[in-house]
C-alpha cells in the first residue's frame, strides 16, 4: 500500500485509477484496507476543490417529481391551483411558508432543498 495526499487533479486522477483496480477487494484485505483509505481521501479532495451545494427548490420538487412519477396536477394539493405550480415550476413564484412545509410533509423534500437561497426569482 503506497497511499499518499492528494494534491492536484492529476493525483486525484491517479487515486480513482487505482481505486478502480481494488474496487471489488475481498473485505479484510490490504487492497480493502486500502480502497477505504482512498475513498476517503478522494472525498475530501473532491469537497474542498469541488463542493456541491443541496438544489434549489424547483430543481428539488423536479427531481422528486421525476422520481414518483409526478405530474404537475399531482403538486396541486402542496402547491395551490395548477397555474400556482407552472409559476413555481418556471421560477417566476417563490415557495411560501405553508408550500414548503406541504412538500416536505407529503414529499419529502428536505427543508435544506426547499429554503435554498438560490429560490430568489
Amino acid at each position: 500500500m503506497n497511499i499518499k495526499p492528494i494534491r492536484n487533479d492529476d493525483d486525484l486522477s491517479a487515486a480513482f485509477k487505482r481505486l478502480e483496480a481494488i474496487f471489488q477487494a475481498p473485505g479484510g484485505t490490504p487492497e480493502a484496507d486500502e480502497m477505504e483509505v482512498l475513498v476517503t481521501l478522494i472525498e475530501s479532495y473532491e469537497n474542498q476543490h469541488y463542493p456541491i451545494g443541496p438544489a434549489s427548490p424547483v430543481e428539488a420538487i423536479k427531481f422528486r417529481m421525476e422520481q414518483n412519477g409526478l405530474t404537475p396536477r399531482d403538486l396541486e394539493p402542496f402547491i395551490g391551483p395548477s397555474g400556482r405550480v407552472s409559476e413555481v415550476l418556471n421560477g417566476k413564484r417563490r415557495l411560501s411558508l405553508r408550500m414548503i412545509r406541504r412538500l416536505h410533509d407529503g414529499l419529502k423534500i428536505p427543508y435544506e432543498n426547499l429554503l435554498a437561497e438560490d429560490a430568489a426569482v
